[in-house]
């Protein structure tokens, strides 16, 4: 490929990248110290760009350049957010998903497809005491927090308002984005399991902070299922003239996904994938989400679609899984 062209599949990307109302000669100013002349310039590819300029465009863009030259290799390149700092802090954690979700806000169109294996994080800040549960259950069994060690869970002691309060705002955000979501009767097993493990194991202080979460837990499971019956997404408590973005909720009760989102923001598209139980990667490698949203539709041409329509299997579905959350009672 001609170095020309290069540049020009470079500064297209990067204008694919970056909202609307950001100016990129302005960004790439800032990042190599130059002047607005100069930049224009290497837009209009009458200056080549150096290797050095390349290289810190690369990094701060996080592009590839095996995709960018069209070399034809199948390496993806991923983000890592928060890879080279503490994992101890959950509101760390939640204060770099509540960043991440105002900028998919910043996009005049922004739909999302997600394939949940589990439950998305954020629906978990829907109702405090699931919410304090599942932080403490992060923070003491995940990330090893050692002032939790030897802790046992009660809502009092550690309510983790802050983090409520973050996870309400990521729901906020979240309820302005348009969604896709298949879903399988495993997506809660693990919070399941995981309530079950704290109660055998004798971590809930008392069996009023077990019922609590339980409580909360069936709590969570009727605003979902009221979402799925209206066909969009809202705040517990508000009324239909506070919806926001619609809701197309998926079932499909024979195949198991893995927690793979795809975002579409106006031109652009990213895709996301979990690790270590509530990490995630972002790629905009534009191969790797169209192979992720043909898998995603091929799902979805074999699953059930519960919102606004498929009352029975909608009532069924969430039938099934309060169910089972009811049999964590003692």
């Amino acid at each position: 490929m001609e170095t020309t062209t290069v540049q020009q599949e470079l500064f297209a990307r990067l204008k694919q990248m970056l909202p609307a109302h950001v100016s990129l000669a302005a960004e790439l100013g800032d990042l190599l110290g130059l002047s607005a002349d100069s930049i224009y310039r290497r837009i209009r590819c009458e200056k080549p760009i150096t290797i050095d300029e390349l290289k810190k465009i690369c990094e701060h863009y996080r592009l590839s350049l095996d995709q960018l030259l069209q070399l034809k290799t199948e390496s993806v390149l991923f983000n890592a957010p928060g890879l080279n700092g503490s994992s101890g802090n959950f509101e760390d954690y939640l204060q770099a998903m509540l960043k991440q979700f105002k900028y998919f806000n910043s996009f005049k169109e922004r739909e999302i497809f997600y394939l949940c294996k589990d439950a998305p994080i954020w629906y978990f800040y829907l109702f405090p005491e699931l919410a304090a549960f599942k932080t403490f259950f992060w923070s003491k069994t995940i990330n090893n927090q050692q002032e939790l060690a030897g802790k046992k869970f009660s809502v009092a002691a550690f309510p983790y308002t802050e983090c409520f309060n973050i996870g309400q705002k990521v729901l906020e955000e979240h309820s302005k984005i348009n969604s896709t979501e298949l879903w399988n009767l495993e997506s809660i097993h693990s919070t399941i399991n995981q309530v079950a493990y704290y109660r055998d194991a004798g971590i809930f202080e008392s069996d009023v902070d077990l019922n609590s979460v339980i409580n909360s837990f069936l709590q969570w499971l009727d605003h979902l299922e009221l979402q799925a019956e209206k066909g969009y997404k809202f705040m517990p408590g508000a009324g239909d003239a506070a919806h926001r973005s619609p809701l197309h909720f998926y079932v499909n009760e024979l195949i198991l996904g893995n927690n793979t989102m795809v975002i579409k923001l106006d031109e652009k598209e990213l895709s996301m994938v979990t690790y270590s139980v509530f990490q995630y990667l972002f790629t905009d490698d534009i191969r790797f989400s169209a192979k992720a949203m043909s898998s995603f539709n091929t799902l979805l041409s074999r699953s059930a679609l519960i919102s606004k329509a498929g009352e029975k299997e909608r009532i069924r579905f969430f039938n099934v899984l309060r169910d089972k959350v009811n049999a964590l009672k003692r």
